[in-house]
């Protein structure tokens, strides 16, 4: 029999591969070349930050300190830590248990309240800004029992994390990794007697595991980021995120912009750190369930 050829398309021609290389190295240059020059500004001096601004042709770490000690950039980076870590262990068990709930429990309406939950991923933030600043200003009023939660008011740690605390994208991968398991799993709990929680912890919680660090990576770098939000419920100083406070050392230090990008690669430097240490779970979780065997 005549062998088949091969499509154009199967073995790629030299000039298309050249071709794709240099859309690769393009698209590397427009994202790095940003990162470049702001690394570049931050540890040149002042006095020569205008000349040759693109060429590393001198070296300090003068402008990194005067940053941090001038920018208070330590109070307001362990403000963030503070913030984005509650936030990231609140979306993480929230989106475990209502992944589980989805994915296993048999209720009236689950379809439909499931696709209320994805709804909520169309519904931009500034949708809800003014809704959620009334609710962390003057609390939740329960009304049957006419009972107000409160949330601390302004210019509070709740403020930065109340509504952030669940996250429908959440749920919806959790619960995606969990109807990935084969489900004798959970009738074999069952029949041994392990419920809901106990299945969670010693069956769920294991297997998934990619998927909820690529989860807990997300919620990091999404609250760490949060600019908005704190902008508006935060006007006192000790109070503000790091992303808040890389505002007033823009607005404070006009003559002296290499400061900001001085703030801005100290600000960068605990998201660097979790995408180097937790890249292969971040891979793993958003690959989980690609392949089927």
């Amino acid at each position: 029999m005549p062998r088949k050829q091969s499509s154009t398309w199967d073995h790629p021609t030299g000039l298309r591969l050249v071709g794709r290389y240099a859309l690769l190295v393009v698209i590397v240059i427009a994202v790095l070349f940003p990162v470049y020059t702001t690394v570049v500004s931050a540890f040149k001096p002042s006095d020569k930050f205008l000349i040759n601004p693109l060429v590393p042709d001198a070296f300090t770490f003068d402008v990194m300190r005067e940053a941090w000690s001038s920018g208070r950039l330590g109070r307001y980076l362990v403000n963030s830590t503070i913030v984005a870590v509650v936030i990231t262990v609140a979306q993480v068990v929230t989106s475990l248990l209502s992944g589980y709930a989805f994915a296993y429990l048999r209720f009236p309406g689950r379809r439909v309240v499931f696709l209320a939950f994805l709804a909520t991923l169309l519904v931009p933030l500034e949708a809800t800004l003014f809704v959620n600043f009334e609710t962390v200003e003057d609390g939740l009023t329960l009304p049957l029992v006419g009972v107000t939660i409160p949330f601390g008011g302004l210019n509070s740690f709740q403020a930065l994390t109340v509504p952030f605390l669940a996250t429908a994208f959440g749920t919806f991968l959790v619960r995606q990794a969990l109807l990935d398991l084969p489900g004798d799993l959970r009738d074999a709990a069952r029949i041994d007697g392990i419920g809901h929680i106990g299945f969670i912890r010693h069956v769920g919680v294991p297997l998934v595991r990619p998927t909820l660090a690529a989860l807990a990576l997300f919620s990091f770098l999404s609250s760490w980021n949060q600019y908005l939000w704190p902008s508006l419920i935060i006007n006192e100083a000790d109070r503000n995120t790091v992303q808040s406070g890389l505002r007033l050392l823009s607005k404070s230090n006009l003559d002296a912009p290499n400061l900001v990008m001085a703030g801005t690669v100290i600000a960068a430097m605990p998201i660097l750190i979790a995408l180097v240490i937790f890249q292969k779970q971040l891979v793993r979780g958003l690959t989980a369930g690609a392949v089927k065997g």
